[in-house]
């Protein structure tokens, strides 16, 4: 956009914005798009488009529109404007869609002419040599633009005019006494263009041909039906082409307009701002909201109640607790566990780095997601989309909405692979339970050499041989006491170990339930949180946007 602001920087001072105004409607435009209706998008987008081939153009130019419908002496005010015979009137005007330009002050105006799209047959330079003797200057810098017809039967005359009221700087609606209040020109073209009636006059022709006491009461008529369309203030001037009257006044009304050079800059500027309005009032003007932590945490919350986390904690407890009775209960009866399944394992949890790597993807057994869990998440998906669009416009609530729902159908294998890749702690068996182990074999060990050495006594005596001297502890035999306590303090250290092992089970689910969920949260982040920021993003941009082109 450096040759907008170029061409801004020709077209008025320093203190002018257009150009950055211009380029906010162009950053509002290129945010909204394909969120609000792309009908309205196509027609901001012209604005731009042609704001910034204005502003490369010719500001010592200003392109001023005769505008009226069949009759109402257009091209005779055109005439009498020009003080030359350029445009055809009444039968003899010429059925064509072309519109007549009238030029003061030919330099730089080549381009402007070509941008506006008349052909060269149809322009005049006012100070050339058909002018020769009648050089007038108050115009200087003037296109004066007869256009066709806005209401002939031929499409191509009032498709002319609808391209041409786009282009133009500045516009004068030429009225007759006849049709002054058709709604044609007041439905189509004045009401609409309201938000321009800066640059807008408004001419009532043939009052010549309108009793001398009806006049003044004819002028305020019109000045009702122009209030009523919203244009206030837009002056209204009483005129015949035909003998001249109110010509020089008219003259000096645009004359006026275009020495301030404030006509182009105040057209452009009623361009993107209605434009933006437009904008504004289908997006809506709530401020950009932010995602609340506790809608975050619900959202979560549930995906982790749909990917089974509760299951999968569940079974980190139970298999810590397994896993560690068996290493530290009782060998004589430890064994038994063996029997009981894994709960990690059902669940295809345990596979082991070296499985995943002969699975490809590791791949859960996790319960599938119920129709509650699924419409839990569904609920809070659209929890957290409706309270950030909150009194933001249809156009942009339907954005949201779609944006946060857009990744869903990933949901169910995204949260599987997640619960897969989450080391889950439960793998190794705790460092004491190790320790525990090994005294506990050491007391089946002591149990087994006692009851070894009972029975070579009992041997022994059975034989009738010589009793060896058997050593005591308070009067206990040794091998006894080696039997009993080795049998009597395995099973005591199995049950204190019983207590340690629930602490230990309760501590890995707790760690496996937290690093679940960041996971799980991450995924959210991804697949909802993600598109919704985005959205937040964009609608924070246009606002941006909409606030420069307006101010």
């Amino acid at each position: 956009m450096t040759s907008l602001l170029e061409g801004a920087k020709k077209l008025v001072s320093r203190s002018s914005e257009i150009g950055t105004r211009v380029q906010g409607l162009e950053q509002a435009v290129d945010s909204a798009e394909g969120r609000v209706d792309d009908a309205l998008i196509a027609d901001a987008r012209s604005v731009v488009d042609r704001a910034a081939g204005r502003l490369k153009l010719s500001a010592e130019h200003t392109v001023v529109a005769l505008a009226g419908a069949t009759g109402s002496g257009k091209s005779s005010t055109f005439n009498a404007l020009s003080e030359l015979e350029l445009s055809a009137v009444g039968v003899r005007r010429p059925t064509t869609s072309w519109a007549t330009a009238c030029v003061w002050g030919r330099e730089g105006a080549e381009e402007l002419l070509e941008w506006l799209g008349i052909p060269a047959r149809h322009q005049v330079t006012r100070d050339s040599m058909l002018s020769t003797g009648k050089e007038d200057h108050a115009l200087q810098g003037v296109v004066l633009l007869d256009l066709p017809d806005h209401d002939s039967t031929e499409v191509s005359h009032h498709l002319e005019v609808d391209r041409l009221v786009r282009l133009a700087d500045m516009f004068v609606w030429v009225l007759d006494p006849q049709k002054y209040a058709d709604a044609a020109i007041h439905d189509r073209y004045l009401a609409p263009l309201a938000s321009h009636k800066d640059v807008m006059l408004v001419v009532l022709n043939h009052i010549d041909t309108v009793p001398e006491a009806r006049r003044e009461g004819m002028l305020a008529d019109v000045r009702r039906l122009l209030d009523a369309d919203g244009l206030d203030g837009v002056p209204v001037l009483g005129i015949s082409a035909r003998h001249g009257w109110g010509i020089d006044e008219l003259k000096k009304q645009i004359a006026k307009r275009v020495a301030e050079k404030k006509a182009t800059r105040a057209r452009l500027a009623a361009d993107v701002r209605a434009a933006a309005v437009r904008i504004q009032e289908v997006s809506g003007n709530a401020k950009v909201g932010s995602l609340s932590t506790e809608r975050i945490a619900a959202l979560d919350d549930a995906f982790a109640d749909s990917a089974g986390v509760p299951t999968v904690v569940k079974a980190v407890e139970d298999s810590t607790r397994i896993r560690a009775n068996r290493a530290t209960g009782w060998p004589v009866t430890a064994w038994f566990s063996r029997l009981k399944p894994d709960p990690l394992k059902r669940l295809h949890l345990d596979l082991g780095s070296a499985g995943k790597q002969l699975t490809g993807a590791a791949r859960t057994s996790v319960p599938q997601a119920t129709g509650v869990q699924k419409a839990r998440v569904d609920t809070e998906v659209r929890a957290l989309a409706d309270q950030v669009s909150d009194g933001m416009g249809q156009p942009w609530v339907t954005a949201i909405r779609r944006a946060s729902v857009s990744r869903l159908p990933d949901l169910g294998d995204r949260l599987d692979r997640s619960v897969a890749a989450t080391d889950l702690g439960a793998e190794k068996i705790p460092v004491w339970a190790g320790l525990v182990r090994v005294l506990q074999w050491l007391l089946i060990v002591t149990a087994v050499v006692g009851a070894g050495w009972l029975a070579v006594l009992a041997f022994g005596s059975y034989a009738r041989l010589p009793e060896p001297p058997t050593p005591a502890v308070v009067g206990f035999p040794v091998p006894t006491l080696m039997l009993l306590g080795g049998i009597l303090l395995g099973v005591l250290l199995a049950l204190v170990c019983r207590v340690l092992v629930s602490m230990t089970a309760k501590r890995r689910a707790r760690a496996a339930d937290k690093r679940l969920r960041d996971a799980i949260s991450s995924v959210s982040q991804e697949l909802v949180v993600q598109p919704i920021q985005s959205e937040l993003a964009a609608y924070s941009t246009m606002r941006e946007g909409l606030a420069v082109a307006l101010k």
